[in-house]
């Protein structure tokens, strides 16, 4: 195993599209795990989520997050990142954004639907600065 390079951490995260594991806490104190499709601008992670889900409401409760993206293919990768998040309703780039993630992951034919139906009245932009990160590939060698 070793870390990545800062450019090989942007090809894993940036070249294939893979959902990340996105770790908040409840009210409570629970924990809550949930898939979400991000993008990057920058070293910022952004991505979307309904105001009133348990994403939405646990981020509005605790900024601090945690994401997990995996390569679950021999010999394995992973980037763990610890962050706070910044949240946006209304946000003049909300469509922008909507829409790139939508292309991200759905294709380019896609996009403009996937960013119409998400840029929309409850929905938020969140952006996530990273405060650590471990990016490791390699696992199983």
């Amino acid at each position: 195993m070793r870390e990545m390079t800062n450019e090989e951490y942007r090809e894993f995260m940036l070249g294939k599209a893979r959902t990340a594991s996105l770790a908040t806490v409840r009210a409570d104190g629970r924990p809550h795990v949930a898939p979400v499709w991000f993008d990057l601008d920058g070293d910022t992670l952004l991505f979307m989520t309904g105001e009133s889900t348990v994403k939405g409401r646990n981020l509005r409760h605790e900024s601090r997050v945690s994401l997990c993206v995996d390569d679950e293919q021999p010999p394995f990768a992973f980037v763990l990142l610890e962050g706070t998040v910044e949240l946006a309703d209304n946000d003049p780039d909300m469509l922008y954004w909507a829409t790139r993630i939508g292309g991200r992951y759905m294709g380019e034919e896609q996009a403009e639907l996937f960013g119409r139906r998400n840029a929309v009245p409850g929905e938020l932009l969140v952006r996530v600065t990273p405060t650590k990160v471990i990016a490791q590939k390699n696992v199983a060698d």
